[in-house]
C-alpha cells in the first residue's frame, strides 16, 4: 500500500545563532565561509533581530540615531553580533552571583536568650513555640527566642558552569507581541511556531481549508517544563523565598503548554494535539509521532517541535553536581590557563568536560506530499521515517546503552531502501548528538563506526551542532536539523570550530570530523541522519531526506501534476522571500491569538455522519470503518 511522504514544507525558530528560517542561523555558524555579500546581509540581520539597530526607509538607524548603510552596519557592529551570539558567558543572569539563601544556627546557652527586633506585620502566622514577643514603637516587636533555632538569610553563590547557548543579546521574545507574564519557554513557543509558520509562504487560512479541522495535528512539548519565575519555577520557590503563589504558575508550568500555547493562540486549532518528551531527544520523539500520523493519513498537516528555557541557575546546578557540565575550572586545567574560555566551552568529540546548557525553540511545518504538491508549498526536505529505541539494563540512568546502536542502523537500511546504496554510501552525513562529555566521544564514534562499517560506507562527515548552540535539550534534535537544512541548501557541512584536533579515543576510520566548514558542493548532501541519545535511554535517529531526492520523488510520483506544482510553488516562494525580508528587519509578525471570538459550542452541528465546526471550511467527519469487522 502506497503511503504518504512527509514533507517539511516550513521551518523556523531561534537559538544561540539567531532565527532558523531562511537559515540565518545556518549563515551565522558558518559565516567565514560564506561569500561576503551574504556576510553582510547576515550581520545586518542580526543587528536588527538583536536590536543594534532599526530599519527605516532610508536605511538602518542605530540606537544613538546615526543613519548607517548596510556597510556601515556591518563595520560597526560586526565584533558585538559575533560576541553575541552562538555559546558565551552566560548573559541572562549572573552566574558568578546568583541569589539564595544560606542556613545558619545561632545557638543559645543557659544564661541567655537569642534577641532581635522586626516589623509586626512580618511576623509569620505560626509563631515558633519558643518565640517570646515584647511590643515596641512603632510597629515593631522584639522577639526573644530561648531554643536553639536556625534561620534562612540572604546570599549569594557562584555556578561552577558559566557558559550557555543563550538567544542572542539583546533579542527578546516578551517584546515582539503581549507576552503578558508568559514564562520564557511559552514565548519562545509563540515567536518559534510563528516564524515556522510564516516561512512557509502560505496563509494558514488557505492550509486549514483544503483540510478536515482533525487532519492538523500539534505535536510539542517542553523536558523541563517551564521552570523560570513564571512557572513552575516560581510555584516551588515561593514559599521558601516568602512570596505568594499565583494562580497561573502551575497551569503554565505544564510540559504541554507549548503544545497547548500554538494550539490556541497561534493556530485556533481543534485538530489533534500531542505532546511526548524523551530527555535530550524530545524533538524526535515529537517527530516521529508526526512522521507516524502523516503516512497513515490520520493527519495532513503537522506542526513539529519544542521551546525550552532552560538557563536557569537551578538547571545548571543540577547537572552541575551530575558532573556533566563544562566547569570553568575544568576548561582552564584542559587549556592550562588560568581563565576559561566560555566560547569554546562545547568540544565535541575532542578533548572535554562536559556539555554545554542552552536555551531555543525549533518548529517544522509538515504535511503529506499530495497536499503539498496541491497548494505549491516549497519542500525543504522529507523525513520518512524516525527511529526510538531503549538501552535495555542499564548500570547507570545517564550511561550510553545499546539502543541508540539500534535506532541509528535501521535508520541508515531504511534511507539505503528509499534512495539506494550509493546515496548513503557517498552523499550522507551524520549530525552527531555530539554532546561534548568524555563518554558520548568514545561511545557515539563507536556507533558510527560500527553502523558504517556494517553499510561499508568510508569518509563519512560527522558534524555537532552543539559545538555552536550548545545543548537545548528537548529542543537539541531541532537545532541539529535546522543546520541539517542549511547544509542541503549551502553545500557546506559545519566544521567543530570549536576544537582544535580530534581526542585520541575518538573512533575515526571510516568517519570524517572535519574542523573547519566543509564544502561539499563536488559531493552534494543528499541524505542527513540526525542522531540523540538521551538520559534514562532516549534514543532516537532520524532519516532526513534533502530536496534533490525529494524532487525525484515527487516528479514521479504526480508526473502529470508536476508541472503545475512547479509554477504554483514560483508564488509560494515569492511569499515566503516577502516574509524573510521582514523578518531580517526583526519584523516577526509574532503571531498571537488572544482576544479573538471563540467557538460557540451552541454552533456545533452534529450529525451520525459528523460534526460540522464554525469557521472551518470542512467537516469533522466520523471514520465507519471497522477494523476488527472479522471479530464481531
Amino acid at each position: 500500500m502506497t503511503q504518504s511522504l512527509p514533507v517539511i514544507v516550513g521551518f523556523g525558530g531561534y537559538n544561540a545563532a539567531g532565527r532558523s528560517s531562511s537559515h540565518q542561523s545556518f549563515r551565522r555558524i558558518v559565516l567565514e565561509s560564506l561569500p561576503i555579500e551574504e556576510q553582510q546581509n547576515t550581520v545586518v540581520a542580526l543587528a536588527c533581530l538583536m536590536a543594534l539597530v532599526q530599519k527605516t526607509e532610508h536605511g538602518y538607524t542605530a540606537v544613538d540615531g546615526d543613519l548607517l548603510s548596510p556597510a556601515e552596519v556591518d563595520t560597526r557592529f560586526r565584533k558585538a553580533i559575533l560576541d553575541g551570539t552562538l555559546v558565551r558567558k552566560t548573559e541572562l543572569f549572573d552566574p558568578s552571583k546568583v541569589p539564595g539563601h544560606k542556613r545558619i544556627a545561632f545557638d543559645r546557652d543557659d544564661r541567655s536568650n537569642v534577641v532581635f527586633s522586626m516589623q509586626k506585620r512580618d511576623l509569620p502566622s505560626a509563631l515558633p513555640a519558643d518565640w517570646q514577643i515584647s511590643h515596641i514603637d512603632n510597629g515593631r516587636v522584639t522577639v526573644a527566642a530561648s531554643a536553639a533555632s536556625s534561620y534562612l538569610i540572604e546570599s549569594h553563590y557562584e555556578l561552577i558552569s558559566k557558559a550557555s547557548g543563550q538567544l542572542p543579546s539583546g533579542f527578546e521574545p516578551s517584546a515582539h507581541y503581549a507576552s503578558r507574564f508568559h514564562p520564557r519557554g511559552l514565548q519562545m513557543a509563540l515567536v518559534g511556531a510563528s516564524d515556522a509558520l510564516h516561512s512557509t509562504g502560505l496563509a494558514w487560512q488557505a492550509i486549514v481549508d483544503r483540510v478536515r479541522p482533525d487532519e492538523v495535528g500539534v505535536y510539542s512539548s517542553s523536558a523541563l517544563s517551564q521552570v523560570t519565575e513564571e512557572g513552575f519555577g516560581g510555584l516551588m520557590q515561593g514559599r521558601l523565598r516568602g512570596n505568594r503563589t499565583t494562580a497561573k504558575q502551575l497551569p503554565l508550568g505544564l510540559n504541554t503548554m507549548p503544545a497547548d500555547f500554538i494550539n490556541a493562540y497561534v493556530l485556533g486549532s481543534v485538530g489533534h494535539t500531542e505532546a511526548i518528551t524523551g530527555a535530550c531527544a524530545t524533538f524526535l520523539y515529537v517527530l516521529q509521532a508526526a512522521v507516524r500520523d502523516l503516512r497513515s493519513g490520520r493527519r495532513r498537516v503537522a506542526i513539529v517541535g519544542n521551546a525550552e528555557a532552560g538557563v536557569t541557575p537551578e538547571i545548571s546546578e543540577g547537572f552541575a553536581n551530575m558532573g556533566a557540565l563544562a566547569s570553568d575550572e575544568n576548561l582552564s586545567t584542559l587549556d592550562g590557563v588560568d581563565q576559561p574560555d566560555h566560547r569554546r566551552a562545547s568540544r565535541p568529540f575532542s578533548q572535554n568536560c562536559g556539555f554545554v546548557l542552552s536555551e531555543s525553540t525549533q518548529y517544522l511545518v509538515l504535511m503529506d506530499d499530495a497536499l503539498a504538491i496541491e497548494l505549491g508549498a516549497d519542500i525543504h526536505a522529507a523525513v520518512p521515517e524516525v527511529f526510538i529505541n531503549a538501552d535495555g539494563v542499564k548500570k547507570s540512568i545517564s550511561a550510553p546503552g545499546v539502543g541508540n546502536y539500534l535506532s541509528f542502523s535501521k535508520a541508515v537500511a531504511a534511507a539505503i531502501n528509499i534512495v539506494g546504496e550509493q546515496s548513503v554510501q557517498k552523499h550522507s552525513f551524520v549530525h552527531a548528538h555530539g554532546s561534548s562529555t568524555p563518554a558520548n566521544r568514545t561511545s557515539e564514534s563507536h556507533l558510527i563506526e560500527r553502523v558504517a562499517e556494517a553499510f561499508d560506507i568510508y569518509d563519512w562527515p560527522v558534524t555537532a551542532a552543539k559545538a555552536f548552540v550548545g545543548h537545548s535539550l528537548s529542543a537539541a534534535s531541532g537545532d541539529q536539523l535546522m543546520s541539517a537544512l542549511g547544509t542541503f541548501h549551502y553545500d557546506i557541512v559545519p566544521g567543530i570550530k570549536t576544537i582544535d584536533s580530534i581526542a585520541a579515543d575518538v573512533f575515526q576510520e571510516r568517519a570524517i570530523f572535519p574542523l573547519e566548514d566543509m564544502d561539499v558542493s563536488d559531493r552534494p548532501m543528499h541524505v542527513a541522519f540526525i542522531n540523540s541519545k538521551g538520559f534514562g535511554g532516549n534514543n532516537a535517529t532520524a532519516v532526513v531526506l534533502g530536496p534533490a531526492p525529494v524532487e525525484k520523488m515527487l516528479a514521479q510520483r504526480y508526473p502529470d501534476q508536476y508541472a503545475d506544482y512547479v509554477a504554483r510553488r514560483a508564488t509560494v516562494r515569492t511569499h515566503a522571500a516577502g516574509y524573510a525580508m521582514r523578518a531580517d528587519a526583526a519584523e516577526l509578525d509574532v503571531i498571537y491569538r488572544f482576544g479573538e471570538k471563540l467557538i460557540d459550542d451552541a454552533e456545533l452541528v452534529i450529525d451520525r455522519r459528523g460534526i460540522s465546526v464554525p469557521g472551518f471550511e470542512r467537516d469533522v467527519l466520523f471514520d465507519i470503518s471497522n477494523p476488527w469487522k472479522d471479530m464481531c
